[in-house]
């Protein structure tokens, strides 16, 4: 009984972690470019990559050695629901003359302090399940499936509720409602099983407190491959976050098009990403045994060629939205496999005691340095082909991004080694 009850907390404390960030993920972009705040539609997304370089580090080291986890958890989940909140409301307040810097400081510094709660969470879910004699690889994949399921049915709520006639995913109260959940999560985090802190330990050294010891696998060339592949991949992941939503608003200026379900429910129209992601995940154990690491990370990249090339030929009528679903299918394939077979080949190859740190690098290239670099050259490439002003050029800046990951998928087959195969020739 005690078991369950834990379970349920940690599943409800996964599905409000997932569904802050699903109130306003895939649909900040549609809003912001609707207040003509289009080109800086970049910046926001950026500054997601930007603070997880150093945040999520600061905050696990004050987890680990100052305050409980869970009560670092509930910290920063109270300030981001204020700042994002704050947001919501000074967007309120504008009325329809919003300013870009104020919007930008009350959001970065929320989304400041969201980031880190992701690792956070799984912490506390990962101390109670060890305290409770439970097994963390068997019984906590369960649990975070709902952090999913969090996340799609807030980016519902958001597609289909209304506020004075407008639709959540078109208004500032995407934010509001980001904010409110946010801070439900930080009442409930103090409700969570204990964690201790590690008072009487020896203080790691600066090196050891930020995984900088990991940093020396940039001297295996494969490794350094592995990474840098990461980074270059990690570019894509903001893309579609930042753009998908605000490209198929766009239709809306034709008359012919603006009343077609993937117009008027497109946040609906990219939860199936999500579901994908879901589904997909059950595919890796069969794929990785029946194409080994190399390939199913090669699958990945090329599956990204498909989401973007997708985006790009699809239109909202049928049968042109076809594409648009098959694209937010293909979407699962593209983030699952990468991300968790990149996962296990720095579980398979990193030393026993860096493993940890080595996951955190792999982590930095692709949600902190990658997604950065990569959102900003998104966004310099949408601002090229000056698509808010030219609508029908949003196709051209999806075929750019098809070929980027095209190329990176041909360099990566041609370059890296498949694992497998190098312990073999080894023996």
């Amino acid at each position: 009984m005690k078991n369950k009850q834990l379970i349920f907390k940690l599943i409800l404390m996964n599905f409000l972690e997932f569904a802050v960030w699903g109130a306003y993920l895939t649909s900040l972009g549609r809003y912001l470019g609707g207040i003509g705040l289009g080109p800086q539609i970049k910046w926001f997304y950026a500054m997601q990559g930007i603070v997880s370089l150093f945040m999520p580090t600061l905050m696990g080291i004050v987890a680990d050695r100052k305050i409980e986890a869970q009560k670092v958890l509930s910290l920063c989940h109270g300030l981001a629901g204020l700042f994002m909140g704050g947001a919501g409301i000074y967007c309120m307040m504008a009325a329809g003359q919003v300013s870009f810097a104020p919007l930008f400081v009350l959001y970065s510094i929320s989304v400041a302090f969201f980031m880190p709660t992701i690792a956070i969470a799984n912490s506390v879910a990962f101390n109670a399940l060890t305290k409770a004699g439970m097994d963390t690889v068997k019984d906590f994949p369960p649990i975070r499936v709902f952090g999913t399921v969090g996340f799609i049915c807030s980016m519902l709520l958001t597609n289909f509720l209304s506020f004075k006639g407008v639709q959540m995913q078109d208004s500032y109260t995407q934010m509001l409602s980001s904010g409110i959940i946010s801070l439900i999560l930080c009442g409930y985090a103090l409700t969570l099983p204990s964690c201790p802190v590690r008072k009487d330990e020896k203080p790691a050294s600066l090196s050891e407190a930020f995984g900088l010891k990991a940093f020396s696998l940039f001297k295996d060339p494969q490794f350094a491959i592995f990474f840098i592949f990461s980074m270059l991949l990690g570019a894509s992941l903001q893309i579609t976050n930042g753009y998908a939503n605000a490209f198929l608003g766009s239709f809306a200026a034709d008359p012919a098009l603006a009343d077609t379900f993937a117009v008027k429910n497109s946040n609906a129209l990219i939860s199936i990403s999500q579901i994908s992601e879901t589904l997909c995940i059950l595919l890796i154990p069969f794929c990785m045994k029946k194409f080994g690491i190399k390939k199913v990370m090669l699958i990945a990249m090329f599956a990204w060629v498909f989401r973007f090339g997708f985006f790009g030929l699809g239109n909202p009528a049928f049968p042109g939205v076809l594409l648009f679903i098959l694209s937010c299918i293909v979407y699962g394939v593209a983030f699952d496999f990468f991300n968790i077979s990149g996962a296990l080949y720095v579980e398979q190859n990193a030393a026993s005691d860096i493993r940890s740190s080595a996951q955190g690098i792999f982590m930095l290239m692709t949600n902190g340095l990658g997604a950065t670099i990569g959102t900003l050259a998104a966004g310099a490439v949408v601002d090229a082909c000056d698509v808010f002003n030219t609508p029908a050029n949003w196709s051209t800046a999806w075929y750019i991004f098809a070929g980027y990951a095209f190329v990176v998928g041909v360099l990566f087959m041609v370059l890296f080694k498949d694992p497998q195969k190098a312990k073999k020739a080894v023996a």
